[in-house]
């Protein structure tokens, strides 16, 4: 159950001791990235076969102590966040230079993944902010590694917004103390169905919707995303795009849908206006922008609205629809961020008007880019398909034809976006000369990590049963939460 938080831990101090030695940083991350990749997928086996899985710190029965509950939803998406982690790490092989090791890159990424996959795991909704801030202490670190101007100005905006977030999301947590008097999950689960009309759970739940809804750069507080993910690193841009946001996803899904469900369905109506604002504002962005980086931000940011609007319909398909939307979002947002940073070697810029002839030079790049760009705007074979089709037909039998209107059409214009950047980029003949020769060597470090999140892409969106599957049982753990109550209180006990 702590295999996924001890390990980046301890790691993570090592590598903190071994800072001078940094030739032996990336492998000794990967190393770690990869038992935790093992030991998610053997603690998902494990929820899969048995049911959830719970361990309370210190022999503190809960809801007084402090627990870890392994669900379908959280050790799924545990699971798919360290590998996305192990693949930049691979990534960052060439990306992070012998600075970047040695002011602490790699510690930054245990210290993170620690964070975020404690953020999944917990039981405890103080700990979900005490998690939360593990990741964003190391979120900040990663963002200014480099300390150029660009990466301060970044750093912020990205931090001020988040902070603010954050204390939002402690000032309800106090409030849920005071009214409900345990800080439990599966306790609040329980009480909160006895509490309405005596405690005030639809303004606490108002509070996280917008605490989370701020982290996971909904509109229209999202402006910190695209004005902070093209500063740092490439490497840092893909786990950034890939998880962070996911994560406040994660936390309106277990919040809203689990412990507030009929606070959640008096504030649909307006989750669902936000989620069309995000899903085309985010949409509109892409299409205006000529640096790469900062388009692939606004395709997150659209992608971010399609997941809010399953948790705006509430059912069983809308919420299963959501939790396979966040896997490929994880999946192909990271593979977007890098695949920028493929380009940039072998185009020599970030800028549409400066890239051209990439075909030429590499048509491998070219291929996988052509299929990493079908799957973030939800096209076959990419892993974006089956989770828009989920979520258009929740939609429609909701009766909120809006909603499955503004699915497609920000799908339609994420389309036209990516179409243009493949055909400027790719297909463009080169006019300015900034392309480098890239050898073997070189290409296999830069295309490696592409194929390892675009062969994944391909499988769930070629043979997304077994994943719908996985989806529908942990949105069905969400709706239906007597299980994962049981699981932590197996006796009944207060």
């Amino acid at each position: 159950m702590i295999a996924p938080v001890l390990i980046p831990i301890a790691l993570g101090a090592l590598l903190l001791m071994l800072r001078q030695y940094f030739r032996w940083q990336a492998a000794v991350a990967s190393i770690g990235l990869l038992l935790m990749l093992v030991a998610n997928a053997a603690l998902l086996a494990r929820v899969l076969s048995d049911g959830p899985l719970v361990m309370t710190m210190g022999r503190w029965l809960p809801p007084f102590g402090i627990s870890f509950v392994a669900d379908p939803l959280g050790a799924g998406f545990a699971l798919v966040a360290t590998f996305v982690a192990l693949v930049c790490a691979a990534f960052s092989v060439r990306d992070i230079d012998t600075i970047g090791r040695r002011y602490g890159f790699y510690p930054f990424l245990m210290l993170m993944m620690a964070g975020v996959n404690g953020a999944f795991l917990t039981g405890d909704i103080f700990n979900l902010y005490v998690w939360f801030e593990v990741f964003l202490i190391a979120s900040f670190g990663l963002l200014i590694l480099g300390s150029q101007r660009a990466q301060i100005d970044g750093a912020a905006k990205y931090a001020i917004l988040n902070l603010l977030a954050t204390a939002l999301f402690l000032a309800a947590t106090a409030y849920l103390y005071g009214a409900v008097g345990t800080l439990n999950m599966a306790d609040i689960t329980r009480k909160a169905s006895g509490l309405h009309g005596s405690a005030p759970l639809t303004t606490i739940a108002a509070l996280y919707l917008l605490a989370f809804g701020m982290k996971a750069a909904a509109f229209p507080l999202n402006f910190w995303l695209p004005a902070s993910y093209h500063t740092p690193r490439i490497v840092t841009a893909a786990l950034f795009g890939g998880l962070l946001t996911k994560i406040g996803i994660y936390a309106l899904l277990r919040v809203l849908i689990m412990i507030f469900p009929v606070e959640r369905s008096t504030l649909s109506g307006v989750i669902e206006w936000v989620a069309i604002a995000t899903m085309i504002f985010g949409a509109m962005g892409a299409l205006a922008q000529t640096d790469i980086r900062r388009m692939f931000g606004f395709v997150v940011i659209s992608g971010v609205g399609v997941m809010l609007s399953g948790v705006a319909l509430g059912s069983a398909l809308g919420v299963s629809g959501t939790i396979l939307y966040a896997v490929h979002s994880m999946l192909a947002m990271a593979a977007l961020y890098l695949l920028a940073g493929a380009m940039k070697e072998v185009g020599g810029s970030f800028l549409l008007t400066d890239l051209g002839g990439i075909y030429r030079n590499s048509p491998l790049l070219t291929c996988l880019a052509f299929l990493i760009f079908l799957a973030a705007a939800g096209l076959p074979p990419g892993s974006g398909l089956w989770p828009k089709v989920m979520l258009a037909k929740a939609s429609i039998e909701a009766g909120e034809g809006w909603l499955a209107g503004a699915i497609l059409v920000s799908g339609f214009l994420a389309t036209i976006a990516l179409g243009r950047v493949f055909l400027l980029a790719f297909w463009r003949d080169a006019e300015t000369g900034l392309g480098t020769t890239v050898n073997a060597g070189q290409r296999l470090e830069i295309y490696t990590p592409l194929i390892a999140l675009a062969v994944p892409i391909v499988i769930l969106g070629i043979f997304p049963e077994q994943f719908i599957r996985i989806a529908d049982r942990a949105a069905g753990g969400l709706i239906d939460s007597a299980v994962y109550v049981q699981s932590v209180f197996p006796t009944g006990g207060n």
